[in-house]
C-alpha cells in the first residue's frame, strides 16, 4: 500500500518543539499501526508546504489553522480533534492572539495605534489576520486604521519585523508566543504585549475527506492515548499540550462571526 502523509507543521519553532512533535508522531504512528491502519508513514513530512498537505489525498493526519478550516477546508477534510494547550491566552480548547509592539514605544491602547504599521503572517491566517482585524474593527470607524500592512509569511518573521522597526505591531498566536517564551525567550526580548484579541477554537487536527469512520475513531483514540502516556510527559510539556477534545465543526463558526462583525463595522479588510 502507498505510504500515507502526516504533517504537523503549524508549531515548528524552536527546534525543541520540532523534536517534541516528532516524539508525539512516533507514538501515534506505532499506535495506528498496532490498530491495523495501513500505510502509516515512519516520520512526519518536513518538506511539503503545510497548506498543500491539508488536501493531499494521502493525508492521515495534519494540523490546520481554524480560519482556513471554515473558509476553504470544511466539507473537503474531516475534523479529527482539537488540542487543548496550557498557555496564557488559552481557555479550554480556545486561544487568542497577543498584539505585540516594541517595548517602550507601544501606545497605551488599541485606539492609539491608528496610523501605525502592522505586520501579518498571511491574509488567510486566523491568529495573525482574522483575530487582529476583529480586535481593530471596533476602533476603525469604517476607515483604514493602519499606515501600512506588511505580510511577512510567518509569526516569527512578524516578530522580527516589529523588533527591527519594519512594523510597529503584530498579532501573534498565544501558543506560538508561549513556546518562544518558554524555549527561546531571547527571541522576545524588546517586545511588550499591548492587548489580547478575541478568541476562537485551537488549531484542529484533520484527515482526508475519504477517511472511513473507523480510521477517524482510531486517530482520536491514538491522540487520547498520547495525552495519557507517561512516556510522552516531556514532549507534552514542551508542546504545552494537555488534552484533546472532539468539537462539532460548528464550533469554528465563531471565526466567521469575527469576520462578519468586522464587515458589519465597515472594516472588511485589515488596512
Amino acid at each position: 500500500m502507498q505510504t500515507r502523509l502526516a504533517s504537523l507543521q503549524m508549531y515548528v519553532a524552536p527546534s525543541v518543539v520540532v523534536q517534541a512533535q516528532q516524539t508525539l508522531w512516533a507514538f501515534l504512528r506505532d499506535h495506528l499501526r498496532q490498530a491495523g491502519v495501513q500505510g502509516v508513514p515512519e516520520a512526519l513530512d518536513a518538506d511539503m508546504p503545510h497548506h498543500d498537505a491539508w488536501l493531499d489525498p494521502r493525508l492521515i493526519l495534519a494540523q490546520t489553522c481554524g480560519f482556513p478550516f471554515v473558509k476553504q477546508l470544511r466539507g473537503r477534510v474531516r475534523l479529527v480533534a482539537t488540542p487543548v494547550y496550557e498557555a496564557p491566552g488559552c481557555i479550554g480548547p480556545t486561544m487568542c492572539s497577543l498584539i505585540v509592539a516594541r517595548a517602550g514605544q507601544a501606545p497605551a491602547t488599541l485606539p492609539a495605534c491608528r496610523g501605525l504599521r502592522a505586520a501579518i503572517n498571511e491574509t488567510g491566517s486566523n491568529s495573525g489576520y482574522n483575530l487582529l482585524r476583529a480586535a481593530i474593527a471596533p476602533h476603525a470607524n469604517g476607515s483604514p486604521f493602519f499606515d501600512s500592512v506588511l505580510e511577512t509569511g510567518g509569526h516569527l518573521a512578524s516578530i522580527e519585523a516589529v523588533l527591527r522597526g519594519m512594523a510597529d505591531l503584530a498579532a501573534i498566536d498565544c501558543i506560538t508566543f508561549d513556546l518562544l517564551r518558554r524555549h527561546a525567550p531571547e527571541r522576545l526580548i524588546g517586545l511588550t504585549i499591548l492587548a489580547k484579541t478575541p478568541t476562537g477554537p485551537n488549531l484542529p487536527f484533520i484527515t482526508r475527506l475519504s477517511a472511513p469512520d473507523e480510521e477517524v475513531t482510531t486517530l482520536r483514540t491514538a491522540l487520547s492515548a498520547a495525552i495519557a502516556a507517561p512516556e510522552l510527559a516531556e514532549a507534552r510539556a514542551v508542546l504545552g499540550l494537555k488534552d484533546v477534545v472532539v468539537l462539532e465543526e460548528g464550533a469554528y463558526d465563531v471565526l466567521l462571526d469575527h469576520e462578519q462583525a468586522a464587515v458589519a463595522a465597515g472594516y472588511p479588510l485589515l488596512s
